[in-house]
């Protein structure tokens, strides 16, 4: 087992929660914050069954005194800011010398700016998003892309391996979180594309598990196929990443792609069809819930 360390977990949500009950199962002794307190109370029930205890603490500054680790998992920019350098921020009272791993998924410059202010105060700092989604977390199998310079991806790494399935160091501050972008939109791409194809072989009649053992054996095979491609089918949307943080995503995505003078057309189409399935009241739905836009072929088509 690697070293023990006394670690703060900053926000316990469908990823966070899982993650901090790795980090104990692995030995590490972990206090716990979360803004929902009910939600940390379930929690605390639900690593109780697992034989594990984790402290709990009433604010972030709080958790963070005396970590050597401050690990995060929250929403977005501007939940970040709070839990970081907000009035009870950790960065408040983590000490000099500490490690802060970041595994929302933020913006590029909101992961720039977060490292320069570590910077100053002397801690080290990875940007560090995670792809898998729930069942990822829950398994510890996730897959984790990270900038930082080395030395803060050599303290952090042993410490994530907890929770991991690949970590790849990919450049600088920032390169974790335009790696996640990238990723988020090779979903997007993806499902786009899938679900023209659940309709289309529901509208021909075919046999939709045949058609899926024909073509997932070959180029067309990707991870939304095999995992999604039978609840697509079943109009069952309830796999934990909500449509409502995939625009948030695809949304830092194409902010990036502008700054960068990129064109991101495909990407910029399918956010505004996720735009069409919140309209619908498919906010909280899991991301494969893009088919909805598209009308079964006993239905009237959406207008364009």
């Amino acid at each position: 087992m690697n070293e023990t360390k006394s670690i703060a977990f900053i926000g316990l949500g469908v990823m966070g929660g899982p993650m901090a009950g790795h980090l104990a199962r692995a030995g590490h002794r972990v206090t716990a914050y979360n803004r929902s307190t009910k939600r940390a109370q379930d929690w605390a029930q639900a690593w109780a069954k697992d034989g594990l205890k984790l402290d709990f603490a009433d604010s972030p500054k709080d958790a963070a005194s005396g970590a050597e680790i401050v690990m995060i998992c929250v929403g977005n920019d501007a939940d970040l800011a709070a839990v970081t350098t907000g009035e009870n921020g950790v960065l408040k009272s983590l000490a000099n010398g500490a490690l802060l791993v970041d595994h929302t998924t933020t913006s590029a410059d909101m992961a720039r700016q977060l490292a320069e202010v570590c910077s100053s105060k002397s801690i080290d700092f990875v940007d560090a998003p995670v792809s898998g989604g729930q069942a990822g977390a829950e398994n510890g199998q996730l897959a984790i892309m990270c900038g930082g310079d080395e030395a803060a991806m050599n303290r952090a790494e042993p410490v994530m391996q907890a929770y991991a399935k690949s970590i790849v160091h990919v450049g600088p501050s920032g390169a974790g979180q335009t790696a996640k972008m990238a990723n988020q939109m090779c979903i997007a791409g993806v499902l786009g594309g899938l679900s023209e194809a659940v309709r289309l072989a529901q509208g021909a009649g075919l046999d939709l598990e045949k058609t899926y053992q024909a073509i997932s054996g070959g180029a067309a095979q990707s991870w939304q196929m095999d995992n999604r491609w039978a609840t697509m089918t079943a109009d069952t949307f309830d796999f934990g990443f909500a449509i409502d943080w995939m625009r948030k995503d695809l949304g830092y995505a194409l902010d990036e792609a502008k700054r960068l003078g990129l064109s991101s057309p495909i990407t910029a189409m399918v956010d505004q069809f996720y735009a069409d399935v919140q309209a619908q009241g498919g906010s909280r739905h899991d991301t494969s819930a893009l088919i909805t836009r598209l009308a079964k072929a006993s239905e009237t088509p959406p207008s364009s």
